[in-house]
């Protein structure tokens, strides 16, 4: 339910939620880049937080009926930027097989075809497979940090956010068509 009301300063919360999001990207870059071998509490630390704000910014944006279009735009793209840069240092450093690049693959597409699909008529909302694609992802991603080089079970939920964000990207273009042709 709604609150009807809400004080103007509490009314961007959610978009200054998301704005820290963003700015700790370069945070957590620096830690995971000082790690020995992409091992890092630190960094893990920093990007759970930010995996935590991007679900209290969305849930608090719908409480309180404050969703703006910076919100729908800014709010997806820091995930993408925090987890392509996890996933890039993580490849860097031994932690990820290079073929974990292909999730940075998915959201450069992601990217590229926003500008012209919304022009086009295209209203983007995340989908389910996106929204669980993402969990799965932050939840493997700081696994990763913090177990040892080698072991399994991060990756396997690493593999399964990844078939997810694919499935993700296939309701968006099949959303796209359907909007932007009919």
């Amino acid at each position: 339910m709604a609150t009807s009301a809400v004080p103007a300063r509490l009314a961007q919360l959610p978009n200054a939620l998301t704005v820290a999001r963003l700015a700790l990207i370069p945070v957590y870059a620096v830690l995971i880049l000082s790690a020995a071998g992409g091992r890092s509490w630190p960094a893990a630390i920093v990007f759970g937080v930010a995996g935590v704000t991007d679900q209290i910014d969305g849930f608090l944006a719908r409480r309180w009926s404050v969703e703006s279009r910076f919100g729908k735009i800014a709010d997806p793209l820091a995930d993408r930027l925090m987890i392509d840069a996890a996933v890039l240092l993580l490849w860097q450093a031994g932690r990820l097989p290079w073929i974990a690049l292909a999730i940075l693959l998915r959201d450069v597409l992601l990217v590229v075809g926003y500008k012209p699909a919304v022009g086009r008529g295209y209203t983007f909302e995340v989908n389910v497979a996106g929204k669980a694609a993402t969990w799965l992802l932050y939840a493997a991603l700081g696994f990763v940090m913090v177990t040892s080089k080698g072991t399994t079970w991060p990756l396997v939920i690493f593999w399964i956010g990844f078939a997810l964000a694919v499935a993700a990207l296939g309701g968006y273009l099949l959303k796209a068509t359907r909007e932007v042709a009919g």
